[in-house]
């Protein structure tokens, strides 16, 4: 069961990074993509019917740890106390950008609320990106489970750590890079015009640099964390994920050069999922990683709720997820072809 909900929780986790990871991508990249009002507006009406619910799959996420591993979710929440509350402004700053930019007709009021979606977008898949690499570096935990951060240290990825040290600095660019390929390759599916030109020509130029960047983030990762590689050869999950990544990245190179622009969106979410898969698998079942003392880590064993616990958590899950699969299902449906931005007053 433990094992179950290991996977349960990584599985919500991709796909929040899948789906909300799109319209953060798009969101920051669309001050370069769009140039004029209109065509800002086209952004968002391509993200318009998204962004709200892909953000849900973040809080069920939180929830389903809440459910399932308790101990890890209190150390993880107590440690991170500052990462989070910026996350949560990022958060706030973002959905009220999105709603009051059209607000006022004044193009001052609007490219200042259309520089905090850019802003707050980019931010958040940094600070993912670099709360993923403290993860994967390892945490100061304490004999009681407990840790407290630095903003930073010395910069080196060795004990005592800080938030940020080159490493989670490297993954957290190397987030952003992915991400907003993401949004670029979802914006050249969903939009037309000018606005597509441009999304293409930033992902052609954006889907080399990536591909080029995640044999050094991985040789990096490698580097801080050898145990995680030692796992990794004996996890055929792991190898299934990197086979994901692979195919995914073949699928952008290929799609953006022969205008296939629905195989390169689905490409990107291969790449994306198939990463995090390989990582999730590479961990297990550490989900709080100690350091310089690693058998005070935190697995998925010892933070784990009771059997009855997890078995009703599970019911209710079975009931939830299926459900919002098939919202998300339909939301797509219900929205298909290329966004068109809505008349003014009538939308963003």
């Amino acid at each position: 069961m433990v094992e179950l909900w290991y996977g349960i929780v990584a599985l919500m986790l991709t796909l929040y990074v899948v789906l909300d990871g799109f319209d953060l991508g798009a969101g920051l990249l669309h001050v370069v993509v769009a140039r004029s009002d209109a065509e800002r507006r086209q952004v968002l009406a391509a993200i318009g019917p998204y962004w709200d619910g892909n953000e849900v799959w973040l809080l069920a996420s939180g929830g389903a740890l809440f459910a399932a591993f308790p101990g890890a979710l209190a150390a993880g929440l107590s440690g991170f106390y500052l990462a989070i509350m910026l996350v949560v402004w990022c958060l706030l700053m973002r959905g009220i950008s999105i709603e009051f930019r059209s607000h006022v007709q004044d193009p001052l009021w609007r490219n200042f609320w259309d520089g905090v979606l850019a802003l707050a977008s980019g931010l958040l898949a940094l600070f993912f990106g670099a709360a993923l690499g403290n993860l994967l570096r390892g945490l100061p935990l304490r004999p009681d489970g407990w840790f407290g951060l630095a903003l930073f240290t010395d910069f080196s990825a060795r004990p005592p750590v800080g938030i940020l040290d080159w490493y989670t600095v490297l993954v957290g660019a190397f987030a952003v890079l992915a991400l907003a390929l993401h949004g670029a390759l979802f914006l050249v599916w969903r939009t037309g015009g000018p606005v597509r030109e441009r999304s293409l020509g930033v992902a052609r130029r954006a889907a080399w640099v990536v591909v080029a960047a995640w044999p050094l983030v991985t040789w990096a990762t490698v580097a801080v964390n050898p145990a995680m590689f030692d796992a990794f050869a004996r996890r055929p999950l792991a190898w299934l994920g990197l086979a994901l990544a692979i195919a995914g990245a073949g699928a952008i190179l290929f799609g953006v050069r022969r205008g296939r622009d629905l195989m390169s969106f689905a490409g990107s979410c291969g790449f994306n999922a198939g990463l995090l898969v390989a990582t999730a698998a590479s961990l297990f079942p550490v989900m709080l990683r100690a350091v310089p003392d690693a058998s005070l880590s935190i697995t998925a064993y010892a933070a784990s709720n009771d059997q009855p616990g997890l078995l009703v958590a599970l019911g209710w899950w079975s009931v939830g997820f299926p459900l919002a699969i098939g919202y998300l299902v339909l939301l797509f449906r219900l929205h298909r072809g290329r966004a068109v931005a809505a008349r003014e007053g009538e939308g963003y």
